[in-house]
Parts: C-alpha cells; structure tokens; sequence
C-alpha cells in the first residue's frame, strides 16, 4: 500500500477554529486530504483551502453522513484506494492513522473506540453501551463503541457499506452493512478527547439509531 493511495475524508461544520491544524496533521499521513465544507457559514471552507485540502461545499447543512458521503464518492473515483474518515473538531488526532494503515493491510474495515475515560459524558457512556448491544444481538458484530467516527475502510469495502443515512446514523448504518457482507473487521482503542462535551450524537439521536438498526435488519437486505 502506497501512502499515495490512502486519502482522509474529513465532514466540516463551521470548524474554523481547528481545521487548520487538523489538516497540517492529517497530511503528514495521507496522500490527500478532502474537507467537505456542510454548510458552513464561518471562514471553514477559506482557512481549508489555504491549508491545502481538496474541499467540497453543500451549500447547505445537510449532515455528516451526507457530507462524508459526498467526500468518500469523490475521492474514490478521483484515484483513493482506501480513506480514513475523521472529525474536524480535533476530538480525533491524525497522528493515529499510522496505525489504521497498518491494520488495512489484512482487514476491511478498521473501526476505533474510545478508551474509559471520565471525560466521556455519562450519557453517552450509557448509549453507547446499549447502542453497542443492539449491534451485537442484530448483525453479530462485537465493537466496543460503535459511535467513534473515527474508521478507515478500503475501495471494495465501501461500495459494500456505502450508507444512505444523512445523519449520525450513518455509522451504525455502516455497521450494519458491514455485518451483513461479513466484511473483515478490526477494532483500535484511541484516546478520548473532548473539546465540546455536547457536541455529537444526542439522546434523541440515540433512539432513532436503534430504530433504523432494526428497521435495517428486518427489511434491508443488502
């Protein structure tokens, strides 16, 4: 595998404060960097370009799975073999795809799940465990923290988990994709950062990933 050929995809949110450094980062690591500017209406989509990235605007906020949809898309057909997918928000540090490199050369997919830390919110301790066991009983697949956005997955691989939700779903939606092709996987434990406790996944958000995971399993057959 040719650095060359590995490429990050990156959703952005009105991220000016840390895309900048996030890219610096990530590009020490990856063939290119693709920034997908959802919406934005802060200097996200400037400060990304003058760093370096390829960047992709929606013009409107349409979610991370949209927007890391739309960045996977592109870069596959303009030349990646694989693509590691990570935050803007700095929650998720570049100098750990190395290591989803590494596991690429014999899995899939490479998910990641947050070591215990205290820093976590109770809340999404407690979600994620149950969303964890919902994944488990429903496609077979034992994850540690099925929330961390943080993954890397081959070419092959995404044409079999490319995902419809628009939303956070989406990667419960790719596991269970995953599951269902009987993909190759692996899990590694990063460390917990968290610069905005309130950010991510909701309880709100919670429900509605146990609801699509069950209405996948009876009535998606891909």
């Amino acid at each position: 595998m040719k650095i060359s050929d590995v490429w990050a995809v990156i959703p952005a949110r009105n991220e000016q404060k840390n895309i900048a450094d996030v890219i610096k980062k990530t590009k020490k690591y990856v063939g290119n960097v693709v920034i997908v500017d959802d919406g934005s209406t802060d200097n996200t989509k400037k400060l990304a370009e003058k760093s370096g990235a390829v960047v992709l605007v929606h013009i409107v906020n349409l979610g991370k799975g949209a927007a890391l949809k739309t960045g996977c898309d592109y870069a596959f057909k303009n030349g990646a073999g694989y693509a590691i997918v990570l935050d803007a928000d700095s929650q998720h540090r570049p100098e750990d795809i190395p290591r989803f490199i590494e596991k690429l050369q014999k899995y899939d997919i490479v998910f990641s799940y947050r070591k215990a830390s205290s820093k976590m919110p109770l809340v999404l301790r407690l979600g994620n465990l149950f969303i964890s066991n919902v994944v488990k009983v429903l496609y077979g697949i034992g994850l540690n923290d099925t929330q961390c956005g943080f993954r890397a997955f081959s070419k092959e691989a995404y044409k079999r988990i490319r995902w419809n939700a628009p939303d956070y779903s989406m990667e419960s939606e790719m596991i269970s994709r995953a599951g269902k092709q009987s993909l190759k996987y692996v899990q590694i434990p990063i460390q917990t950062i968290y610069s905005d406790k309130y950010k991510g996944t909701t309880i709100i958000d919670g429900i509605k990933i146990v609801l699509n995971m069950v209405w996948w399993k009876l009535f998606n057959n891909r």
